[in-house]
């Protein structure tokens, strides 16, 4: 199965952010993105790609410490930014960055020692993609407007093991399937 680590969005912090992509689809060239849904906003930690279903009780073994040694942090949705010349837009974080990018690691490490192929380590920037395209973009005046986006602050109390699905249908639009597989507190918050 096709799993990564994530941080899941509190529903209030998710309906401010679909006000804020709302917005975003009013400029214009909106219709040359790939908007990405709701339930596909998260903060990947970690990409294992495909896991054998055997190595997943090792891994969430794993996972699990790896919440209980991190503690709970505060985190708000902040900015954005874009990679690849407009291929994917983003919104960023604000808060306990260093907690944040330390969790990422733990979570990374985690699924090399569960023998997940985990690919080449890249220092990690946190950032929830709200738009993809196959093509280059400006995404200038996107950025300019998310330059003023500042959500409001939660605890993240939690670490999720989740299971992603591809569309196979090929309906245009169609976005990807996700579904949590395992949770598990953070710290002081278990």
């Amino acid at each position: 199965m096709r799993l990564f680590a994530a941080l899941l969005l509190p529903e209030d912090v998710s309906r401010e952010l679909a006000a804020e992509v709302d917005r975003l689809k009013t400029l214009p060239g909106a219709d040359a993105l790939r908007w990405t849904g709701r339930p596909g906003w998260h903060f990947t930690l970690a990409f294992y790609g495909e896991v054998d279903d055997d190595a997943v009780p090792d891994l969430s073994d794993r996972l699990a410490r790896v919440a209980h040694r991190t503690e709970a942090f505060p985190l708000a949705l902040r900015g954005g930014g874009q990679f690849g010349h407009g291929r994917a837009l983003w919104v960023g974080a604000d808060g306990a960055a260093a907690t944040m990018r330390l969790l990422a690691d733990r979570a990374e490490a985690a699924g090399r020692k569960a023998g997940v192929a985990m690919g080449e380590h890249r220092r990690y920037k946190a950032h929830l993609t709200v738009a993809r395209s196959r093509h280059a973009v400006d995404v200038r005046e996107y950025l300019a407007t998310l330059d003023d986006f500042s959500g409001r602050s939660w605890t993240v109390a939690e670490l999720v093991l989740m299971r992603s699905s591809l569309p196979r249908s090929g309906v245009p639009g169609e976005q990807p399937r996700y579904e949590a597989v395992a949770r598990w507190p953070l710290g002081a918050a278990g």
